[in-house]
């Protein structure tokens, strides 16, 4: 059974009809998806909903960690923060410990330690780009929602406005129907 299957209260046959109506397809051939925001439409709940909190809540420590380290890693501060270092290293071990220097010119050690921190900072920045992509893929399902919930509006609106345009329409014919009529008779009191 499907979500709205499940919850109780659900008018399978209304939803079946505006699914036929609107969606132009019977229910059973629509998504959950689609069922979800007919049954909205049916029963004029919102769709819309603050997804950055629902995204937020289910992070992880870890998740957060990684977040902030890539967020970190791709900024000017760190670029900043990460030439200060690489030249203050060179310096202090060129220029300022020229004889005693612990890791001298060809800078094996501090190759080592770049390699060491391309190597960390590649899969917590890919990670963080996974997390994003999810996060991007659950927005745009949540706006396919919400704008399928608007168009859905939309078109009862039409369908209304539709309906009061034709008894409008039946209304002034019935008036002037009348019109004649009385039109009529009090021509035929004039001539007699």
């Amino acid at each position: 059974m499907t979500e709205t299957q499940r919850r109780p209260g659900v008018d399978l046959e209304k939803l079946g009809n505006l699914a036929t109506g609107l969606l132009k397809k019977p229910l059973e051939k629509t998504s959950e998806l689609e069922r979800r925001v007919l049954d909205a439409v049916l029963t004029r709940l919102h769709v819309s909903r603050p997804m950055h909190r629902e995204m937020e809540e289910a992070l992880t420590l870890r998740d957060r960690m990684a977040d902030r380290i890539a967020a970190f890693g791709g900024s000017w501060s760190f670029i900043a923060i990460f030439f200060a270092l690489l030249f203050g290293w060179m310096g202090l071990n060129s220029l300022f410990l020229a004889g005693r220097a612990f890791d001298p010119f060809p800078y094996i050690l501090l190759n080592l330690i770049l390699s060491c921190l391309a190597a960390i900072q590649a899969p917590v920045i890919l990670m963080s780009q996974n997390r994003q992509g999810e996060k991007d893929r659950l927005r745009s399902i949540h706006d396919y929602e919400v704008n399928l919930k608007a168009e859905l509006e939309i078109l009862q609106l039409h369908e209304k406005i539709d309906r009061l345009r034709a008894e409008d329409m039946d209304r002034v014919l019935r008036l002037l129907e009348e019109q004649q009529r009385l039109i009529v008779r009090l021509e035929s009191r004039r001539d007699s």
